[in-house]
């Protein structure tokens, strides 16, 4: 590479203020109409340490712009009954317009169980059969938020995706599996390759790729010699690294090794700073929908 070079950066942090803000400008709006401000919900079971900083943050988030927020907390004992005692409650609380039940749920509650009980149109994180299906068939659904976050990425910095080889790294139901079919539909007309941990000549598809998604969770595993010169990389990958010179004792890193790629890249999401401070803000968005859709206005 040439001196000249410059990476540009799909900067996430940056972007979500910026939704933030048209969304909170929003609801004041609706608030000093004398409407009330849109509610989201949260249940969380047990007290896994990430999933707690996620819902802390959802919460602050919510509050930024004027949502109303409530916390279901449940102890780890909760039974699979009482927890879908509550989706129930919150299926039918018609003050409530979308709510996440927060995974990993504790082993002895079955997850898709719980999933399939939540009303889709409260629904907000997309999971749900019925919202998963109508993105599959491109209708209005509630789209997860990762995957809406990665294409509102794209969208708003302008990049071309149409007629693009998109390579999507990992096929999970929260990430990669959405994020390719969304890609490969009208509006971003991308031709999509799926890669996973069974594909084989791996190295030679991701050489192949304009825009590289990588969802594997496996911590830098993307190098310099995977990446096309000039192609667009979406680290969707979240890791905490033991490392004594931070004041917090770790430091994050994501799927891709960044101090190799970057010099290859023509844009690329940061780690921490990329994905993850969309995601949140695709949970609000979808709440401000499924709001509008409540109320009808």
């Amino acid at each position: 590479m040439g001196d000249n070079h410059e990476t540009k950066l799909l900067d996430g942090k940056a972007m979500a203020l910026q939704i933030k803000d048209e969304i909170a400008n929003e609801v004041r709006a609706m608030t000093s109409a004398g409407r009330r401000a849109p509610h989201l919900a949260a249940v969380i079971v047990g007290e896994d340490g990430a999933s707690m900083t996620y819902v802390a943050s959802k919460e602050k988030s919510s509050h930024e712009v004027g949502f109303t927020s409530s916390v279901y907390r449940m102890s780890e004992q909760t039974t699979e009954r009482q927890l879908l005692e509550t989706i129930d409650f919150l299926n039918n609380d018609p003050d409530i317009d979308g709510f996440i039940v927060q995974l990993p749920l504790p082993k002895h509650i079955d997850e898709q169980k719980v999933i399939n009980a939540i009303a889709p149109d409260k629904d907000v994180d997309g999971f749900t059969p019925v919202n998963v299906g109508r993105m599959v068939l491109g209708e209005e659904c509630f789209v997860p938020a990762t995957p809406m976050g990665i294409c509102t990425l794209l969208k708003r910095y302008g990049i071309e995706t149409a007629g693009k080889h998109c390579v999507v790294l990992g096929r999970s139901n929260i990430v990669g599996t959405p994020v390719a079919n969304l890609l490969s539909r009208k509006g971003f007309d991308c031709t999509v390759t799926m890669c996973h941990s069974r594909t084989q000549n791996l190295k030679e598809l991701c050489l192949q790729a304009d825009i590289l998604v990588v969802a594997i969770g496996k911590p830098e595993f993307v190098t310099a010699d995977m990446v096309k010169p000039g192609a667009v990389v979406v680290d969707v990958g979240i890791h905490r690294v033991p490392d004594a010179t931070k004041k917090t004792g770790y430091r994050i890193i994501g799927d891709v090794k960044h101090d190799e790629v970057d010099q290859k890249c023509s844009w690329v999401t940061p780690v921490p700073g990329g994905v993850g401070p969309l995601t949140i803000v695709s949970l609000l968005q979808n709440t401000l929908a499924a709001y509008h859709r409540h109320t009808g206005r």
